[in-house]
Order: C-alpha cells, then sequence, then structure tokens
C-alpha cells in the first residue's frame, strides 16, 4: 500500500513539474463573430476578406492583441489561415485587413504568413465533405511583440508566452 502512494506521489510531482512556469491562460476575453457559419465573402469561394471580430472585456493593462485563425480539421492536421499581432486593443477588429505585413489602415497591425504560404488572411477552403470548425483566438497581451512582419503561428506563440493577460475564442463552421 506504501508503495502505492509512493507511485501516486510520484506521478503528480511530475505531472505538476510540466506546469511550473506556464502562465495560466485565462479564458475570460469575450470574442465573437457576426455568424457561426462563414458567408461565401469570407472564404476562398468570395472575396477572402477577414470578416469583423467583436473583443468585449478588455482589461486596461492590455497593451495589444494578436489574433491567430485555425483549422483544427484540415486533413493534414491544424491549419493557419491568419496570423496578426500588435493591433491596438479596441473593442472591434475590422472587416479587409490588408494583406500586407505592416498594416497601417484601417488598423495597425503586423501579420505573419499562413499556411497557404501568404502574408495575412486567408479564409476557409476546405476540400469537399463535412464542414470544418475554424477557430479565431485573440490573445490579449501585456506589451507589444517585436516579432518581424511575416513570422510563422508557432513563433508567435513561442513570442506570446509569458505575455498572455486574457485570451479567448469564436467557432464558425464553413463547408463545400
Amino acid at each position: 500500500m506504501w508503495n502505492m502512494r509512493l507511485h501516486i506521489a510520484v506521478l503528480l510531482l511530475i505531472l505538476l513539474a510540466g506546469c511550473v512556469g506556464e502562465q495560466p491562460r485565462a479564458v475570460n476575453l469575450e470574442v465573437g463573430l457576426e455568424f457561426t457559419r462563414f458567408p461565401v465573402k469570407y472564404t476562398c469561394d468570395g472575396e477572402d476578406i477577414s470578416p469583423k471580430i467583436r473583443v468585449g472585456g478588455l482589461e486596461s493593462r492590455v497593451k495589444s492583441l494578436a489574433v491567430v485563425v485555425v483549422d483544427p480539421d484540415a486533413p493534414g492536421g491544424t491549419f493557419t489561415h491568419w496570423v496578426a499581432w500588435n493591433l491596438k486593443p479596441l473593442r472591434e477588429i475590422p472587416e479587409n485587413v490588408p494583406k500586407e505585413p505592416v498594416v497601417e489602415a484601417p488598423i495597425k497591425a503586423v501579420q505573419g504568413k499562413n499556411d497557404f504560404g501568404r502574408i495575412g488572411y486567408n479564409g476557409p477552403c476546405p476540400p469537399k465533405g463535412r464542414p470544418h470548425r475554424y477557430v479565431f483566438k485573440v490573445y490579449a497581451l501585456d506589451t507589444e511583440l517585436s516579432l518581424p512582419p511575416g513570422a510563422s503561428r508557432s513563433e508567435l506563440e513561442r513570442a506570446i508566452k509569458g505575455h498572455v493577460l486574457q485570451y479567448g475564442e469564436a467557432v464558425a463552421t464553413y463547408g463545400r
């Protein structure tokens, strides 16, 4: 019996050690879209422009926002559709953010490469079959990032470690 308790204690210590140093992700940011199923306008079958994203409940100490849009249902694994950072902490990210590395209007932002190999937003473009889910992740950060334009999702995720004050997401689907 004592041996079993020792094994359980060691297992708990190992599990807890894996959590040390990681910042807990507060899921208290209100993130919303105007739809739950993508209008064609925001997909590769339409204008392929970024949709408006509502952001609510921002704390006053937030210095910038980062946005990541992914398709976790893609055949080859999670597919990145948009990576952007250093957005001002606003209640609304407007639609049609230009597909440029550094954006000055309608908002200021720096953008990375998506998994299409392009800068900026490229919308849903799934193969025929069941609809895919698209997750819009918004991170409220305590700093602006010095990440260069064209960075990848993984580079952004490394850069925001230890800087996430708030987090929220919205999900919409699209199928063909």
